[in-house]
C-alpha cells in the first residue's frame, strides 16, 4: 500500500465536492485526507485529496477522477517536485506550571499557541506530516483534549507545469 497526494482543479459548481466523494464511495476507495478551497480565480477550486492503495488503486483513482465533467487538471504531488503541508490545531490540559515547557517545544517547532485559559492551551503548527507526528509525540505526557487537522494540501514546485484556464 502507498499513499498518493493528488491536486485537482475543478470547477467550482455546486455538487462537485459530492460528485468527487461519490466516486470514491461507490467504487469502495479511501479517503485519508480532503481539502479544498477557491483558487485565485473564483470559478475555481483546488481540490487536495491523500489516497491509498496499490499501484492499480492509485491508477484507476486518478483515470477515474479525470473523467468527471467539472475537473480541469489533476497533478500528483510527489516528494521533491512539490510542497505539501497540513495544520493542526491542538487543544491540550496544561497547568500555570506546565505551560513553559509547552511553550518551549511549540517554538522550536515554529508553531504558536493561540489560545489559553486556566487549564488549557490551544496550539497552532503548520508543517508537512512529519513535523506534526514529531510534535505530536513530544505531547505524549499532556493529555490531549481536542484535535482538528486540516488534511494535506500543496502545489508543485515551479512553474513549468501550471495550467491556464480561460
Amino acid at each position: 500500500m502507498r499513499r498518493q497526494a493528488l491536486s485537482i482543479l475543478v470547477e467550482n459548481t455546486s455538487g462537485v465536492l459530492s460528485h468527487i466523494s461519490g466516486l470514491f464511495s461507490r467504487r469502495g476507495y479511501n479517503i485519508d485526507s480532503f481539502s479544498a478551497g477557491v483558487t485565485a480565480d473564483p470559478r475555481f477550486t483546488r481540490v487536495t485529496i491523500v489516497a491509498s492503495g496499490d499501484e492499480l488503486i492509485l491508477e484507476q483513482i486518478e483515470k477515474q477522477l479525470a473523467k468527471l465533467e467539472d475537473v480541469r487538471d489533476i497533478k500528483k504531488l510527489e516528494q521533491g517536485t512539490s510542497v505539501t503541508r497540513e495544520l493542526i490545531l491542538v487543544k491540550i490540559r496544561a497547568k500555570d506550571t506546565q505551560r513553559q515547557a509547552v511553550l518551549s517545544v511549540t517554538e522550536i517547532f515554529h508553531g504558536r499557541v493561540v489560545d489559553v485559559t486556566n487549564d488549557s492551551m490551544v496550539i497552532e503548527l503548520t508543517g508537512h506530516q512529519g513535523k506534526l507526528e514529531a510534535f505530536m509525540d513530544l505531547l505524549q505526557g499532556y493529555e490531549i483534549l481536542e484535535l482538528a487537522r486540516t488534511g494535506i494540501t500543496g502545489l508543485t514546485r515551479g512553474s513549468s507545469d501550471v495550467t491556464y484556464l480561460d
